[in-house]
């Protein structure tokens, strides 16, 4: 589905990602994971096309990603931001069918299509009519993922969706997602900084640290079979804070 083969990032003197090798398989999640500023959200940047490989290439179903092929082959992925990424000044409605407005679906099918993200997602009824202010945060969160389902991709990236939202939320979307990944069948590249939502979604886990691959493989391996001290560090850090929390209890 998605490989990125001898792909490296700068910006100025400052290497965001390190020449690296990374498959994606169809139908599976592969969660990136790793400190802030280690490269994860570049690689998905680099996907959505928002910046280009300064060596390298990305392929895509087979097909190289360049400015020229990304247009079309855009309209098979679709892309979730933290912050949801919602036009304040469009209507829940004319947000998720921005792109099959553009693309001249016809009104029936748009419809149709509509009423059935509308289920998926569980958003709830009469709300099409409403300002992304209007809404909470996680339902801005599930308008953004209705959108980005529309043209129904074949490739889903997730850029920290869950992250701005309170723990309750969270742990709601986080199920209702797992149960929408699976239903779906879709593949998906995710970005999270927390090892627990990592765990739960992935198939293929990627640790990654200052721009490289530490890394990658089924997730209890990071517990069981460190590839070194960072992984160990990093683990045990996380854990550190969920064992803080149950002393407190």
């Amino acid at each position: 589905m998605l490989q990125f083969i001898g792909i490296s990032k700068r910006y100025g003197a400052q290497a965001a990602l390190h020449v690296m090798d990374l498959t994606v398989d169809t139908g599976r999640t592969t969660v990136l994971i790793g400190p802030s500023g280690c490269g994860k959200s570049t690689l998905l940047r680099l996907v959505a096309g928002l910046v280009l490989p300064d060596t390298g290439q990305i392929l895509f179903e087979g097909t190289a990603l360049t400015p020229p092929s990304l247009a079309a082959l855009r309209q098979r992925m679709g892309y979730v931001i933290q912050e949801g990424g919602l036009f304040p000044h469009l209507t829940v409605e004319r947000n998720v069918t921005l792109m099959a407005r553009q693309l001249r679906w016809a009104r029936p099918r748009i419809a149709e299509r509509l009423g059935a993200l509308e289920e998926l997602v569980r958003f709830p009824p009469g709300l099409l009519g409403r300002y992304p202010a209007e809404l909470s945060g996680g339902q801005r969160q599930r308008v953004s993922l209705m959108r980005a389902l529309m043209l129904d991709p074949g490739l889903l990236l997730l850029d920290e969706p869950l992250g701005a939202l309170d723990p309750l939320i969270r742990y709601d979307l986080q199920q209702e997602l797992g149960a929408i990944f699976e239903r779906l069948g879709k593949t998906v590249l995710l970005v999270t900084h927390d090892l627990a939502e990592a765990a739960y979604f992935a198939h293929h886990l990627v640790l990654m640290r200052e721009g490289r691959l530490v890394q990658q493989g089924r997730p209890r391996a990071l517990l069981e079979a460190p590839a070194d001290p960072f992984v160990t560090r990093f683990v045990k850090a996380q854990r550190r804070s969920f064992d803080g929390l149950e002393g407190n209890a």
